[in-house]
């Protein structure tokens, strides 16, 4: 049985993906969201958020590429001199891994913001991170520990299958197949720990390109299981999204969570009202 979740990124980023979001849920397929707790519009999405009780959402945590929760005094070595977490990567997953006093602040940073979501009253459907920095097993450890304590059941694995993007007529890279395989630690990470998970996710390759067109053609090519297809999408361009995300077809997004055509592709499938629905 095809089992699909359909999910939003970045919710609290900016109004206008608010707006998005509260639209593709109220008169499109979008059925859950993931939360930035420190972001410029986060009060908006929260007000939103506990006007569609039936929006399931989960936390999206950021720690890379965007603005913490705690004050940066207290955690000067996560931030840079703006008070931001930085955007490398590479440099973070190494400073996270070997720096005991990195990994303190870390915890204390994961920690506020699963309580800044507690604080808020909604029900916690799932977490996830931002750039999906929960890959990192530093960050994917804490992130399921501190979770755990705040009634965290559920987590995405960002598992993309190479076998579906291929026969979609995209190119397959070496690093998208290693990055399929190294999903798989992050899924034993959540098993231990009794989280649902689940067992594929589409949104990476086409990050920020997931158009009706592209749905259509990959929907008829979802395999077995539990998929989960997430979306950044907006209702328009803003600053903020053309300063962190300028390639990415926000409006065209939105456009196909309303689209008639993928509603129609969908109903072969079983769609998902969040994890919470998994049990």
């Amino acid at each position: 049985m095809k089992r699909v979740l359909v999910s939003a990124d970045d919710f609290g980023l900016s109004s206008v993906v608010n707006e998005a979001i509260e639209r593709a849920h109220r008169e499109g397929i979008l059925t859950s969201a993931s939360l930035m707790m420190g972001a410029p519009a986060t009060e908006d999405a929260v007000r939103r958020a506990r006007s569609l009780p039936s929006l399931r959402v989960g936390l999206h945590l950021v720690v890379v590429e965007g603005t913490p929760v705690l004050p940066p005094a207290k955690i000067p070595a996560l931030v840079d001199e703006h008070g931001k977490f930085p955007s490398d990567q590479f440099r973070l997953g190494l400073r996270y891994f070997f720096c005991p006093h990195i990994r303190r602040q870390l915890q204390a940073e994961i920690h506020a913001q699963f309580s800044a979501f507690a604080a808020t009253g909604l029900t916690l459907d799932h977490a996830n991170a931002h750039k999906h920095m929960h890959l990192h097993p530093t960050v994917g450890t804490i992130m399921i520990d501190v979770g755990r304590d705040f009634g965290l059941r559920a987590l995405r694995v960002p598992a993309e299958p190479p076998r579906v993007i291929a026969d979609c007529g995209a190119t397959v890279t070496l690093s998208q197949r290693l990055l399929y395989r190294w999903t798989m630690l992050l899924r034993r990470q959540a098993r231990r720990a009794n989280l649902h998970v689940n067992d594929h996710c589409f949104g990476l390759a086409w990050s920020g390109q997931m158009t009706a067109e592209q749905l259509l053609t990959l929907i008829p090519r979802l395999p077995d299981g539990v998929t989960e297809i997430y979306f950044h999408p907006a209702a328009r361009r803003d600053p903020a999204l053309d300063a962190l995300m300028p390639d990415y077809a926000h409006e065209e997004e939105m456009a196909a969570l309303l689209d008639p055509r993928v509603r129609k592709a969908l109903a072969s499938c079983e769609l998902l009202q969040g994890y919470t629905a998994l049990g």
